[in-house]
């Protein structure tokens, strides 16, 4: 993608299709899953099949980073609330690459389930939903240490590595138009600064 660099994050011009983010079309073919990803792909697959060749009330939801207070993010899984943890402790962070620009968006976990709850209470057959913050919750590395530096008062504590982690996206949000056009009546409730105060606030006790 055409990313442009900004000061503190890397994006998409606003006239670009992906610019909300990248919706359920986007391919999954010739690129780098991790055996992980390639096992979450499977499963996928498999869960449409059920869906649309037996007819039972399946979904897959394709989630960005998923988190909210009660999260055990580690190092190179839970990004933010592993970030959040080495803000509070003083840990030293590190940055892996991209300048620290990198993009994720961040859905709180309430925001979450209630898009299951929307789906439990009104079931489709083998629908496939990308769910994320979206443009709605979103932050860079270097985004995130400006604000967690402003709540705790203290400088976070960070080194970096010029040599990125292998597989990982330089800018992703969640299109989740589809999902909203289907129900309609969900949204979210918690944005990025919210949901890292409520971490924060978790771990600060």
């Amino acid at each position: 993608m055409p990313l442009i660099e900004l000061d503190k994050r890397y994006e998409l011009p606003k006239e670009h299709q992906y610019y909300k983010g990248i919706d359920e079309s986007m391919s999954i073919d010739n690129c780098l899953h991790s055996v992980f990803g390639a096992s979450k792909a499977a499963a996928d697959i498999m869960t449409q099949e059920y869906g649309r060749y037996f007819g039972l009330k399946t979904a897959i939801f394709r989630g960005g980073c998923l988190t909210g207070p009660a999260h055990s993010g580690a190092e190179l899984h839970g990004f933010l609330s592993y970030f959040v943890k080495c803000a509070v402790t003083g840990r030293k962070y590190m940055i892996y690459g991209y300048k620290g620009k990198q993009v994720r968006d961040n859905i709180h976990s309430y925001d979450l389930v209630n898009a299951f709850f929307h789906f439990f209470n009104a079931p489709r057959s083998g629908e496939v939903y990308n769910i994320g913050g979206g443009r709605f919750a979103n932050i860079s590395i270097l985004e995130a240490i400006e604000f967690c530096q402003k709540l705790t008062g203290k400088k976070f504590n960070y080194g970096y590595v010029d040599k990125n982690r292998i597989g990982d996206h330089i800018w992703w949000i969640s299109d989740v138009s589809k999902f909203k056009s289907h129900y309609p009546s969900w949204n979210y409730k918690y944005g990025i600064e919210e949901t890292i105060k409520q971490i924060y606030e978790a771990n600060a006790l």
